[in-house]
């Protein structure tokens, strides 16, 4: 239990530095100031969502990554695998929902299968029984319902705290906080530290990619921005995106 103490801490610093910056980037994005006459037609704000990267670099390496570290090195292997489990199957419950908007029926029972499943034979989730059992999981949230139906990517963004994004994905946040399942936790005190824990876990499920990205990129901020954009197109198309501006 005490492993936990640090996530509303963490949470608390997190909320200070967004508040003091959300608006400044804001206006900065309205206004059009990061844009350049050399700008990259898919990254137009890239002065500006550089700033971001640089001031969620610094979040994380202040708050985000200790803590996550802390967690992976105390909480042990299996209970790890069962929270990312727990909010796996949390996320189903929103996935199931836009692929019944995208009409794919097939994705859609399978999701509908890999919930029941996990709720009632994986212990409300923490075991991955359906996926034990070959049962695909199909991610989709409400960006990619509006990439699906079309709607443009726009221009790519890097937001506070939340990282890469699209201008479409940013619009699709609205939504996809309203189907968040962990919203509906009425109790705050709960709701906000199953928050923090999927964000530390987020995070440690990350510790090596991040090292090695570190590591390997000669420019972090354009092989993030361009595998980002890339992985992007192709979760909207499922695996199979068009030729070149297909977003």
């Amino acid at each position: 239990m005490n492993t936990l103490k640090p996530f509303p801490l963490a949470t608390k610093k997190i909320a200070r530095y967004a508040s003091a910056t959300g608006a400044a980037v804001a206006f900065a994005l309205l206004a059009g100031c990061a844009t350049g006459p050399n700008a990259n037609p898919a990254d137009p704000f890239e002065p500006m969502n550089r700033s971001v990267m640089r001031f969620n670099d610094g979040i994380d390496n202040a708050v985000l990554r200790p803590t996550a570290t802390a967690y992976r090195n105390v909480v042990p292997s299996l209970v790890r695998t069962g929270v990312s489990n727990f909010f796996g199957n949390i996320s189903d419950v929103w996935s199931l929902a836009n692929n019944v908007l995208q009409l794919k029926v097939q994705n859609s029972a399978e999701t509908f299968m890999r919930l029941n499943v996990n709720t009632f034979f994986g212990l409300g989730g923490l075991l991955d029984v359906a996926g034990d059992l070959g049962i695909e999981r199909h991610r989709e949230d409400f960006g990619q319902t509006l990439g699906h139906y079309r709607v443009p990517a726009g221009p790519y963004l890097v937001l506070p705290l939340l990282g890469p994004s699209t201008v479409r994905d940013t619009a699709a946040l609205p939504v996809d906080s309203y189907g968040d399942g962990v919203g509906a936790i009425q109790d705050i005190a709960w709701r906000n530290s199953f928050y923090a824990l999927r964000v530390v876990d987020g995070r440690a499920n990350l510790l090596r990619v991040s090292q090695m990205l570190e590591d390997a990129a000669l420019d972090k901020y354009s092989f993030t921005r361009d595998a980002f954009l890339q992985r992007r197109q192709s979760e909207v198309y499922d695996g199979n995106p068009p030729g070149d501006g297909g977003q």
